[in-house]
């Protein structure tokens, strides 16, 4: 069972505040991004190192061990169905962000009182940005268009759900600017989680098929 947590690091959802700046005044950069699946020998060591970040915190895996990061990866990776499972992302050839793509009804939103209702086609959303000294203005933006794309292009989604931590406004102003509609606060796990869907009609309609983001939408209020 794929356990629900929030999705942008760093201080966003759980999992992406901007480790580097993503506010910008008016247009957002464009940055060319690219993703492939995790390799657990591969790729545990440097998710351990983000994880464990204080501004991961949201993810709620500070001061894991190499272990409890590896279990993490096999649990995401155990799903058959090869549109769930974690990708790491890259930037100029070097890791920069980890995502999940997951199955809602084998996760933590099927519970009683989460609030989820299913419809075919959901797929959930988890994001981790890693912290670095590099800033880049927009970079987590151009994170979360590249895996809005992949989750409706590449896996066949009609419906993106995430579950961010309420009190993480980051995260939920970069959902709002890629199409996201806020359902309520509900329980999800151990957080209150602000439930969040995205259709493939919202998505292209606020992105411009998946080319921009709503930029007023990233405004600090």
């Amino acid at each position: 069972m794929v356990v629900a947590r929030p999705e942008a690091s760093s201080g966003v959802d759980g999992r992406a505040e901007a480790s580097r700046s993503d506010t910008p005044s008016s247009a957002v950069p464009s940055y060319e991004l690219t993703s492939r699946r995790i390799e657990i020998e591969r790729d545990t060591e440097t998710a351990h190192r983000w994880l464990n970040h204080p501004k991961s915190a949201y993810w709620g895996m500070v001061n894991s061990s190499l272990a409890d990061v590896e279990r993490l990866l096999r649990e995401a990776e155990s799903d058959p169905d090869p549109r769930f499972g974690m990708r790491m992302g890259y930037f100029e050839g070097e890791p920069q962000f980890l995502f999940e793509l997951y199955n809602p009804v084998t996760s933590d939103l099927a519970k009683p009182g989460t609030g989820y209702a299913h419809e075919p086609g959901d797929i959930g959303m988890h994001l981790l940005v890693s912290s670095s000294e590099r800033r880049l203005a927009g970079f987590t933006g151009n994170v979360m268009l590249h895996i809005m794309r992949t989750a409706f292009f590449d896996c066949g989604a009609e419906r993106v759900v995430v579950e961010p931590d309420h009190r993480n406004l980051d995260v939920q102003r970069l959902n709002a600017a890629v199409g996201f509609r806020v359902v309520g606060d509900f329980p999800v796990a151990d957080k209150i989680a602000r439930l969040s869907y995205c259709t493939r009609a919202d998505f292209l309609r606020v992105t411009d098929s998946g080319r921009s983001l709503a930029t007023d939408q990233l405004e600090n209020p």
